[in-house]
């Protein structure tokens, strides 16, 4: 029967890359270094390589003779970051210059991955750019990007989904923030953080104000993917269940309207919020990396 718990941890190494701000990321890797495919991971909210999609699509991976790198965005990698600022779902220039160092490395274009956060960022990366992110990626997926991501703050700052997520996510992002002011007083009010319940409030006292946003409809606004989906140039599959409790279905449609050609857009009726398990109750997570892989290389063989 198949499991609802992801396979087991692969092998990773981990190297550490110094910013050119002064800050570090930590890159876990899987694969040899020779592989002829390389497939780059961006993690969602507070997520990292130990996040169950990302073992799935590591084992994935492995099993096609692929290299896999998952950069974790600033603070995700178990240690906290140098720096002032963290991450946010905008930050086109952090995984820009994270694929151009990938790039650079190996001297061709990368396939490149993001799910939900990740996925947000890395489509608004690929829109931005456009026919210049031929030159350092192949194809890209991204799994349930809250492709507008105000629409996805208000909804889960709502009933059930406030009680589920949000508290989940602010339990960690909380103490970060708060080890932070550690290292940097008077960053923020660490009372109306302790205070905050909802992304909303939280985003507006630390998120926004640390990355040079006015406020969290700012931030919202900025970061939002999809104005920038007609603009990609790269064939994209965009993956997103319409029960998804992150952003009503909806505003899945009305963000992805205007999407450009070369853009799959995938919306199937169940899936949640990067899950897409199958088979027989509880389901399994393999499904979802082996429809991945079957995009980003077309025609080759399942392992």
């Amino acid at each position: 029967m198949p499991s609802l718990f992801p396979p087991p941890r692969v092998p990773l190494r981990r190297e550490r890359w110094d910013t050119p701000d002064g800050d570090f990321v930590d890159v876990d890797f899987c694969g040899e270094p020779g592989a002829a495919r390389q497939l780059v991971l961006f993690h969602g909210l507070e997520g990292g390589s130990d996040s169950h999609y990302a073992r799935a699509i590591a084992a994935q991976a492995m099993g096609r003779g692929w290299r896999l790198a998952i950069p974790h965005f600033r603070g995700c990698s178990g240690e906290p970051n140098r720096t002032r600022r963290a991450y946010h779902s905008g930050d086109t220039e952090e995984i820009d210059w994270m694929l151009k160092r990938l790039g650079g490395v190996r001297g061709a274009p990368v396939h490149a991955m993001g799910v939900s956060l990740g996925g947000n960022v890395l489509l608004k990366w690929l829109g931005e750019r456009g026919d210049e992110a031929r030159a350092l990626v192949r194809r890209a997926a991204a799994v349930s990007a809250p492709l507008d991501f105000g629409a996805a703050g208000d909804a889960l700052d709502r009933g059930v989904n406030r009680f589920l997520y949000v508290r989940h996510f602010l339990s960690t992002m909380k103490p970060k923030a708060f080890a932070k002011l550690e290292v940097f007083p008077g960053l923020y009010d660490k009372e109306k953080v302790t205070a905050a319940r909802t992304f909303r409030e939280f985003d507006n006292l630390v998120t926004a104000p640390l990355h040079g946003f006015r406020d969290t409809d700012h931030y919202w606004g900025a970061a939002a993917c999809g104005p920038y989906l007609e603009h990609i140039r790269v064939p994209t599959l965009v993956l997103n269940a319409r029960n998804d409790p992150f952003l009503p279905e909806r505003d899945l449609l009305r963000a992805a309207r205007k999407a450009a050609a070369c853009v799959v857009l995938e919306f199937p009726r169940t899936g949640g919020h990067a899950g897409f398990l199958s088979g027989a109750f509880p389901g399994g997570r393999d499904w979802l990396p082996r429809h991945l892989f079957e995009f980003l290389d077309p025609g080759a063989q399942q392992p």
